[in-house]
């Protein structure tokens, strides 16, 4: 079972959280929280800056003492963006992810933001794919299939 991006928005919905580039590293820590998400997609305007996450603060705040209520977002983010379109595969998207390392991809129609997908988004999509397809192997088997 194929899946793409557009049909993993579709059930876990489009929304995103984004944060200015000039925003400060703790107000947009406090913002993760608040949501409950692990990144946020950095704008400034309509223009995709990059992505911060919690790996950002971890690795370049955190671990060097810097004062979060001092430093910008747009001093941290991951300003090399690999994104998605609706188009694109799951397995596209999870080998995209697992050779740069990366956890969230940005959905981009065109040049609209029309999303964010996690590999977490990835693994319960392929999870709920074959445990459908498990399913109707076991139909199959039992016989219990269309005529």
């Amino acid at each position: 079972m194929q899946g793409t991006v557009e049909a993993i928005l579709k059930h876990k919905g489009s929304r995103v959280w984004t944060v200015p580039a000039d925003a400060t590293v703790h107000e947009a820590i406090e913002l993760m929280a608040a949501r409950n998400v692990g990144a946020l997609v950095v704008v400034t305007g309509s223009k995709l800056e990059g992505i911060f996450s919690e790996r950002d603060y971890i690795r370049k705040v955190a671990l060097y003492e810097k004062s979060s209520r001092e430093i910008l977002v747009s001093d941290v983010l991951s300003a090399k963006l690999f994104v998605a379109a609706p188009d694109s595969t799951v397995e596209e998207c999870m080998r995209m992810m697992t050779e740069n390392r990366i956890r969230h991809l940005p959905v981009l129609d065109g040049e609209r933001l029309a999303g964010l997908i996690s590999i977490g988004d990835l693994v319960n999509w392929i999870i709920s794919a074959q445990s459908v397809e498990i399913d109707q192997l076991n139909n199959y088997i039992a016989g219990q299939y269309p005529g």
